[in-house]
């Protein structure tokens, strides 16, 4: 396994996602999957308070629960832990009674209660899970100044991160699911007012959806900014799956809400056509999709997810393979004709 800088952390190139735990994953297939990917040298384990996905009153904060147990186990100085605050207004009202908004009190109740349930006293990176403010999110695309709204400044939500890694409850802060003005806003603040610069930005990144690469790859280069790429896959899609058996089992037919980012009418084409690429180089489609990820020069952690151990080995055995000159070559050809369909 490699490992990478992330601000003052190490971090191994594969993390290990855990939002199935507690739902798809019964807490011993979780356990399994720490400890399988732990023994071959992913040491950075990402969670949320949100989690298990979908996110339902029934399951809230199960996954850091289920961490937690496994953490208790484990060296804690050799875990990069990552976990993530819920952001407002999107109904889930058994979070923190909304949870209504990221100002000091929601922020500092949220990690207290991450803590908690993961049974340790800091966490390396805390990462606001999706912004305050108004922005298209998780399949949305187009910004629409119509759903404008009051919002905690951006400058208040960083002034009590800032404080909580004084205080040494967070090593590390970081975005998720971030666009560009708010990644230069978090970081002009940081300079002006003397308070804690973010050490990373975890946004979705696979063939399906290369949107980074249009505004924030110039940030993470210019200002050392790195990407934790998530979905990979593409809630499997990428691995191929649903092009023979659309209704093969999966978060997406099991969970049908997630269509809204992937059920867009480009993505099977794009993944047909990225499958059939896949063959002609003797390899499958998740094993093509990963190396893709697992190599681009603005991430830091490709964090990948599982729900068999099947999977996993997969997912990890991806590492090995690294794709030819050539196979880049069709993979732009491929892209510039599938351009970014699940955006």
């Amino acid at each position: 396994m490699e490992y990478r800088h992330l601000g003052g952390l190490k971090v191994s190139a594969i993390g290990l996602g855990t939002m199935t735990f507690g739902q798809q994953n019964t807490p011993a297939e979780s356990h399994a999957q720490l400890d399988y990917a732990f023994g071959r040298g992913v040491n950075f384990i990402d969670t949320a308070e949100m989690y298990p996905v979908p996110p339902r009153a029934e399951t809230f904060s199960r996954t850091e629960r289920i961490v937690g147990e496994w953490l208790a186990r484990q060296p804690r100085d050799r875990v990069v832990l990552a976990t993530k605050v819920a952001g407002p207004r999107r109904a889930l009202n058994w979070i923190r009674g909304g949870p209504k908004s990221l100002d000091a009190d929601n922020i500092r109740t949220a990690l207290e209660g991450s803590l908690t349930r993961l049974g340790t006293d800091y966490v390396d990176l805390y990462q606001i899970h999706w912004p305050e403010r108004n922005v298209p999110m998780f399949g949305q695309y187009r910004f629409d100044p119509a759903m404008e709204t009051d919002a905690v400044p951006i400058r208040e939500q960083l002034a009590v991160l800032s404080s909580l890694v004084k205080a040494g409850k967070i090593r590390h802060i970081g975005l998720s699911n971030e666009y560009p003005w708010g990644v230069m806003e978090f970081l002009r603040l940081a300079r002006e007012y003397g308070l804690e610069r973010v050490v990373a930005i975890q946004n979705p990144y696979n063939l399906l959806n290369r949107t980074f690469e249009a505004g924030l790859a110039e940030i993470s280069f210019r200002e050392e900014l790195p990407l934790l790429a998530y979905s990979p896959l593409a809630f499997g899609y990428l691995s191929g799956k649903y092009l023979a058996d659309s209704a093969a089992s999966g978060r997406i037919t099991l969970f049908p809400g997630f269509a809204q980012r992937y059920g867009k009418p480009g993505v099977q084409p794009a993944v047909a056509a990225y499958a059939a690429l896949a063959r002609e180089l003797g390899m499958s489609p998740a094993t093509l999709a990963l190396a893709f990820a697992y190599r681009r020069w603005f991430v830091a952690s490709t964090l990948i997810g599982a729900t068999t151990m099947d999977q996993l080995r997969e997912n990890l055995d991806a590492w090995d393979v690294v794709l030819p000159e050539a196979a880049l070559t069709r993979i732009e050809a491929i892209h510039l004709e599938h351009f970014n369909p699940a955006p």
